[in-house]
Formats: structure tokens, C-alpha cells, sequence
């Protein structure tokens, strides 16, 4: 969330228009040929990025301005927080055709640095990735001091790695391994010299001190990220960005990223100054560059567990550790994957962190790397599996359900390990409740995460259940709001909403009387049953309100399209006809968070009707659920989408074409039905407020009603009798108030149907074939065959219609 000063800038950046903005380029463009880039250039550039940032789409610039903005960008002169803006500026303008950047133009690394940046932000249109890796491996291979910094290089290439595996040839491959292994393994223990020194300072008081561990202990052994100091050499620079860079290298560099084993490089000894780690796996003998790089990268991760046992002083520094803790279990999996002997070398180690780390709640993110460890090795490493995954899934969620980041990594994590859960998937799927809980909390930047999701979690068995869970979403949303304020130890800064006073919900969140419907809400499995949670929701009324839910209640609609585009794939009949029970059911029993209902039945109806679509017979098989739904018009304004469909159906698919149990009898009770549904929502009595009824649930009625009365020729008279008064109220004045907002549009709407719907009854034989056509008819053959297409029948019913005469031609 931004502050209001913030949102207010980027409101005024979203509303400069293309006239505006080419002014303001124009201005920049004056300022930039200037001599003297001063402040002004500095505080128009900022704004420049400001406004082309601040929407979704691309601003397009001035080519003068395009053109200078590169032009500064490669002034070795130019001041670097300008050469920083112009860079970001056309990042943002990225992929375009007006960029002319080129690579070997520019000398200083800072600038190299940022052009780069540029032309990878471009794709690789015109192989800039590839330009850009080789000029990187120019610099790496170049071992002058007076040669360009690798400091600011090295992210370039670890980006171009990722982009562009192929780029690398075998000996840049082997040189950039020789290259990381240095700078893990051999940076300097000694701090840096500072910046400048004054004339007085003595050479005692020049000297650099050692690097520290985390709790100020000197260090005695090698340097690594987690090593402290005042300031850091080049060599040290270099080590923290080898390590940012070395679980994706061994992943390019290893057995499935090149293709081949390592083979023995005796030129280890000549390009390298390195010595061979004695371990156990590579004792006697020297290792091939990537070999010696993976060793070295073992050695590296167990050193961060070890630092990672110390007490850091700041709480900066902690956090770091635990970042570097989730690094290194994953570059251990990496390694256990290309090579099983590190296997067994690092399950000691990470057994133990496991058990230090399951039950220190600030901890919590270095857990998710440990369990995927345990999903790719646990079976080899003999390690009960299944305890991780329910600690994993049963407290985290319930605990940590509040911190977006962890949530973000949780639903990741979950997604991108599905192939290794097999046999586990089941605790993965019954853990839904509680995977729910980050989506609630979090719901605007999870939604996405949990629609491609959802198609894993949806089991037959629990379908139902998870349903419920997801049109209640918003009212967990404030249950857990409630859990929250109800802490006894809440955090500094609260996690809620404080503008929001609910202490009412408070006290009934506290009451024992309501703690089965609240337990039942933020249980943390599948527990296979269903509450009604109507008085929740009366009980919770004023936290609908909170922006927090309003949020997800935004976001169930699209859930729900994600959820029955998968539970439709795994379906049988039995479980189609309960979830279309359990839509009509849940039509009226929603969170009245604003518009929820609305977006929802609009949902529902749609759904609705594709399980129609899927399961015909379902029409025929609910047949006394679905009179008990159409038998009451309570509420009938705000589930107009849902009824219409419901009548849709019933038109539809009540017919034996569909279904041989379909019975005359079965057609005259839908119609009596339907019939006295049409006649409560249009009936004019004065002495009663009318439900303002739209008119498509209307026109859906006669249709409805005709289409049974075609095919049980007694009920036409009756229809005929019914249209004819429907046409007839349609020029009452009293029309135009029972429609609401429609008026006259819509009474002349139902007027229309009407009448076409008396014309075709006239002619019992058309109307059946008009209303209710055979399979023939539907299929694509009778649209595309000459003789027998489907204009031609049209076209003939239409005179027939017209001139109201017997199906002969004439």
C-alpha cells in the first residue's frame, strides 16, 4: 500500500497525456544538450521516469530524446545517478526498435553495467544476450588490473546464464567454474582500505582489521556472505556475487545443463591457482574445473549453516542468515541431485538444521527449502517425509498465515513441487483449509498463484467441501482478521485494520457459544463435513466493511471459474448432480460483503448451466429440487441470473431427447410452477410491493413455458391463454414500475416474445420443431448440406408463420 502523498504522484503521472508529455520531453531534450547537467537535468529525469513507469502501458518518447538519453547514458563524463536514470528510463521503454545501444562502445564497468541491463531488458531481438555474455567473458578473460571491474560484470552474466544457457562455449564454461572457485573459496580475510584518509592519519591507523562472524568473533576461516566487516575488497564483492550466481550456474554447468560428465582437466593447474580441497570424495586426486566447483560450493553451503549457529548482533544480519540458510539448502539440493555422494555428506547437517529451525517461528522460510531437500532425497536418505509435510502443512498456515512473503513462497512452493509429492499429494490436497488462510489474507497477489493451483488441490472426495470453502472465503477473510485482534501477544505493528472497530464481532469470536462455527472455519484439514454458517454471517456483518475483505471477495469469482473448469475433469454424475444442488443451495446463503452476491450468482448461473451441458439427465433427476427452488420468488431480483438459467434448463433439457424418464406428469408440474412464478412477478395488486423483476427473467418464463407446452399439447391452451395476458400487461402503466430501471424497453421486450411465442403455438407442429429440435437439426451437417440446411427450414417456417398456414408450401 502507498502512502497518500505517493498515491497522489503516481495519480498526476497516469493522467499527463501524449501532448503533455511531448513537451515535457521536448524540455528534457534541451536540458540534455546542455554542458552542464545540473540539477534540473537530474529532478526531469526523475519525473521522466515517474510518468513512463507509472502505467501498464508503453509511453511513447520523442526520438531526440530517445537518442539522447543513449548519448548520456555512454558519457564516461556524465554524473552516474544521471547515467542510472537514463538507464532505468529505457529499461521501462524496453522492447523497442528506437534503441540503438551497442555493447562495445562504452569502456567503464559502471557503464556496462547499465547498458547491459538495457539491452537484456530488449530480449534477445538481435542476439544482445549473446553480445552481451561474450563481452562479459572478454573481461573475465582479461587478468589486467587496469581492466574493467568484474564487480559490476558478474550480475550481467549471471542474468545472460539465465536468458541465454546456450551462449557459453565448453572452455568459457570451464573458465568461468575456474573463476567462481576462486572467488568462493579464496577471498581475502582481511577488511578494506578506506575511501581516502587524511593527512594526519598514521599508517597503524590505515591498517585494515580482520573480518568478523556475526557475533564479532575474528574470523578463522574462509570469507563467505555471512562474514561481517567495515569494508570489503574486490575479491570479497566478487564472493558475495558468486554465491548470488552459483545455483544457477551449477544448474546450467551440470550433468543436464551441458550435457556431459565433467572429464579430468589437467589444465586445472595452469589456470588456477588453487589448491585441492581435501574431502573425502576427491582425496588424492585433482578434480576437473566443474567438479572442483561443486566441491568447493559443498564446502560453502556447510560453512553458512555453521555461521548461520551464531547470535547475530543486528537484526539486519539475522535476517540475512536466514536468507543465505535458504540459499544454501538449495544449492545442496542442486548439488545431491548432479552428484549422490553429497548426499549422505549433507544429511547430518541438515537433519539437525531441521530440528533447530521446525520450531523457531522467525525460522519459518528456511523450512520450505528443507522439506523440497526431504521430496527429491527423502526415500535414499531414509527420512520420515511424512512428519515434515504435516508440520509443514498443518502449523505454518495456521501460524504464518499473515506474512506475504511467506505466503507468496508457500503457494510456489507447492506449485512447483507437485511432480515430487506423488504419494504425499493426499496430505497436500486435505491440507486445502489451510493453504486458504494465506489465500484470504492475501488474496490480490495470490489469486493468479492459486488458479493454476487449484487443478492439483480439486479431488473428487473433498470437491464439495472445498467449494463451500471458497464461497465462504471472505468470511474467513474476517475470522482471521478477528484471530489476529484477539492475539493476546499482538505484534508492534498491526496486522489489521485499525480504522476498523468491531467490538461486537470481537465479543462473539470470544463467545463459546459460536467457537464450533469459528473452529469449523479455520480448520486446518479436510474434515469431509459441512457447516451452515448463516449466523457467522449476521454475526460478521460489520467487518464487511474491511478493505481486507472486500479484496477477496473480489477475487472468488475468478477461484471459482478455476475450480469448476477442474472439478468438471474429475467428476462422475453423482458428484455433478450434488454440486449443482449445492449452487442452488448456496445461492442465498452468502457473506453480505458489497456486490459479493451479485458477482457470485453471476458465476453460479454460468456454472450452472455447463453441468447441465455436461450431465443432461440432471434436469430429469433433480426434478423436485429444482421445483422446490422455482417455487419461491424470495430474493428473485438479486439471483435473476441464477433463476433465468435454472428456467433455461428446464426448457432445455426436460424432454425426452435428452433423458426416457422424463413423464408427461414431470412436464405439467414444471409448467404449474413455472406458470405461478410468472404470475407472482407480474401480477399488479395495488396493495402489494411488487419484487421488481428484470425482464429476461420473464421472456425466459414464457419461453419456458411454451417449449413445455409443446411438447404436452394439452398445457396449449393454457400457454396461449398465459401469453395473451403477457402481451396484454405490457401496455399497463403499472409495466413500467414491476421492470425497475428496464421500463419501457423491457415491457416492450416481453411484448415482442409474446407475440412470436403465440404464433408459433398456433402451429403445434412448428413450434416442436422450432422449440425443441431433434439432434439432426443441432448437428453441423444440417447447417452445411444444400438440401437440407437449416436456413432453408427457416426460411420456410417463416412464411409459414407469417401467413398462419398449414406446413404445406404455398
Amino acid at each position: 500500500m502507498f502512502s497518500a502523498g505517493a498515491e497522489s504522484l503516481l495519480h498526476q503521472a497516469r493522467e499527463i497525456q501524449d501532448e503533455e508529455l511531448k513537451k515535457f520531453c521536448s524540455r528534457i531534450s534541451k536540458l540534455l544538450q546542455a554542458e552542464d547537467l545540473g540539477p534540473d537535468t537530474l529532478d526531469s529525469l526523475q519525473r521522466l521516469f515517474l510518468i513512463i513507469s507509472a502505467t501498464k502501458y508503453n509511453r511513447r518518447l520523442e526520438k531526440t530524446c530517445v537518442d539522447l538519453l543513449q548519448a548520456t547514458l555512454g558519457l564516461a563524463t556524465c554524473p552516474e545517478q544521471l547515467q542510472v536514470l537514463c538507464a532505468a528510463i529505457l529499461r521501462e521503454m524496453s522492447p523497442s526498435d528506437s534503441l540503438s545501444l551497442v555493447w562495445d562502445h562504452t569502456q567503464n564497468s559502471r557503464q556496462l553495467n547499465l547498458v547491459a541491463s538495457v539491452l537484456l531488458a530488449q530480449g534477445d531481438r538481435n542476439e544482445e544476450v549473446s553480445a552481451v555474455g561474450q563481452g562479459v567473458l572478454r573481461a573475465l578473460e582479461s587478468r589486467q588490473p587496469e581492466g574493467p571491474s568484474l564487480r559490476y560484470l558478474l550480475p550481467i552474466m549471471a542474468k545472460v546464464v539465465v536468458l541465454s544457457p546456450g551462449t557459453l562455449q565448453e572452455d568459457q564454461a570451464t573458465l568461468l567454474s575456474k573463476r567462481l572457485v576462486d572467488w568462493l573459496r579464496y577471498a581475502s580475510l582481511q577488511q578494506g582500505l578506506p575511501h581516502s584518509s587524511s593527512f594526519f592519519s598514521t599508517p597503524r591507523a590505515r591498517q585494515p582489521g580482520p573480518i568478523t562472524e556475526m557475533d564479532g568473533a575474528v574470523a578463522t576461516d574462509f570469507f563467505t556472505v555471512l562474514s561481517t566487516g567495515h569494508r570489503f575488497t574486490e575479491d570479497q564483492w566478487l564472493n558475495v556475487q558468486a554465491f548470488s550466481m552459483l545455483r544457477a550456474w551449477l544448474l546450467h554447468s551440470g550433468p543436464e545443463g551441458l550435457g556431459t560428465l565433467d572429464t579430468d582437466d589437467r589444465s586445472e593447474q595452469e589456470g588456477s591457482t588453487l589448491s585441492v580441497i581435501s574431502a573425502t570424495s576427491s582425496a588424492g586426486r585433482l578434480l576437473p574445473p566443474r567438479e572442483r566447483l561443486r566441491e568447493v560450493a559443498f564446502e560453502y553451503c556447510q560453512r553458512l549453516i555453521e555461521q548461520s549457529n551464531r547470535r547475530a548482533l543486528r537484526k539486519g544480519d539475522s535476517d540475512l542468515q536466514k536468507a543465505c540458510l535458504v540459499e544454501a539448502v538449495l544449492v545442496l539440493d542442486v548439488l545431491c541431485r548432479q552428484d549422490p555422494s553429497f548426499l549422505y555428506r549433507s544429511l547430518s547437517c541438515l537433519k539437525a538444521l531441521h530440528g533447530r529451525v521446525r520450531g523457531d517461528p522467525a525460522s519459518v522460510r528456511v523450512l520450505l527449502p528443507l522439506a523440497r531437500f526431504f521430496l527429491s532425497h527423502g526415500e535414499a536418505a531414509a527420512v520420515d517425509s511424512e512428519a515434515v509435510y504435516q508440520h509443514l502443512f498443518t502449523r505454518i498456515p495456521l501460524e504464518q498465515f499473515h506474512s506475504p512473503m511467506l505466503a507468496f513462497e508457500f503457494v510456489q512452493f507447492c506449485r512447483d513441487n507437485l511432480h515430487l509429492f506423488g504419494g504425499h499429494l493426499g496430505t497436500l490436497r486435505l491440507s486445502f483449509p489451510n493453504l486458504f488462510k494465506f489465500l484470504a489474507w492475501n488474496s490480490p497477489p495470490l489469486t493468479s498463484e492459486f488458479v493454476a493451483l487449484l487443478p492439483a488441490l480439486v479431488d473428487a472426495g473433498t470437491a464439495l467441501e472445498m467449494l463451500h470453502a471458497l464461497l465462504d472465503l471472505p468470511c474467513l477473510t474476517a475470522v482471521l482478521d478477528l484471530q489476529l485482534r484477539s492475539s493476546p501477544a499482538p505484534s508492534e505493528r498491526p496486522l489489521w485494520d485499525t480504522s476498523l472497530r468491531a467490538p461486537s464481532c470481537l465479543e462473539a469470536f470470544r463467545d463459546p457459544k459460536f467457537q464450533g462455527l469459528f473452529q469449523y472455519l479455520l480448520r486446518p484439514k479436510a474434515s469431509g463435513a459441512t457447516e451452515r454458517l448463516v449466523p457467522l454471517y449476521q454475526l460478521l456483518q460489520p467487518m464487511a466493511g474491511c478493505a481486507r475483505v472486500a479484496q477477496c471477495a473480489e477475487a472468488v469469482p475468478t477461484l471459482l471459474q478455476a475450480f469448476f473448469s477442474a472439478v468438471t475433469q474429475v467428476a462422475d454424475g453423482a458428484l455433478i448432480n450434488q454440486l449443482a444442488l449445492l449452487l442452488l443451495g448456496r445461492s442465498d446463503s452468502l457473506y453480505p460483503a458489497p456486490g459479493y452476491a451479485a458477482r457470485v450468482h453471476s458465476v453460479l448461473s454460468s456454472q450452472f448451466l455447463a453441468l447441465c451441458t455436461l450431465k443432461p439427465s440432471l434436469v430429469v433427476e433433480l426434478a423436485r429440487d429444482l421445483l422446490e427452488f422455482l417455487g419461491s420468488v424470495n430474493g428473485l431480483r438479486s439471483r435473476a441470473n441464477l433463476v433465468t438459467s435454472v428456467v433455461w434448463a428446464v426448457g432445455e433439457y426436460l424432454s425426452v431427447a435428452y433423458d426416457r424418464r422424463c413423464t408427461v406428469e414431470q412436464i405439467n408440474k414444471f409448467f404449474e410452477a413455472l406458470e405461478a412464478l410468472l404470475f407472482e412477478v407480474t401480477q399488479c395488486r395495488p396493495s402489494a410491493a411488487l419484487p421488481r423483476c428484470p425482464p429476461k427473467v420473464v421472456t425466459a418464463l414464457m419461453t419456458t413455458l411454451t417449449k413445455l407446452a409443446s411438447r404436452s399439447q394439452d398445457l396449449i391452451p393454457r400457454a396461449s391463454l398465459l401469453l395473451s395476458k403477457m402481451r396484454t400487461l405490457t401496455q399497463s402503466p403499472a409495466t413500467g414500475s414491476m421492470h425497475g430501471e428496464h421500463g419501457e424497453e423491457g415491457a416492450e421486450a416481453i411484448c415482442t416474445r409474446a407475440t412470436e411465442l403465440l404464433t408459433l403455438l398456433k402451429m403445434p407442429s412448428v413450434a416442436q420443431f422450432v422449440l425443441t429440435p431433434s439432434t439432426e437439426v443441432c448437428s453441423p451437417r444440417y447447417h452445411r448440406d444444400v438440401n437440407t440446411a437449416l436456413p432453408l427450414a427457416l426460411r420456410t417456417v417463416s412464411r409459414l408463420v407469417e401467413r398462419e398456414a398449414s406446413l404445406l408450401p404455398g
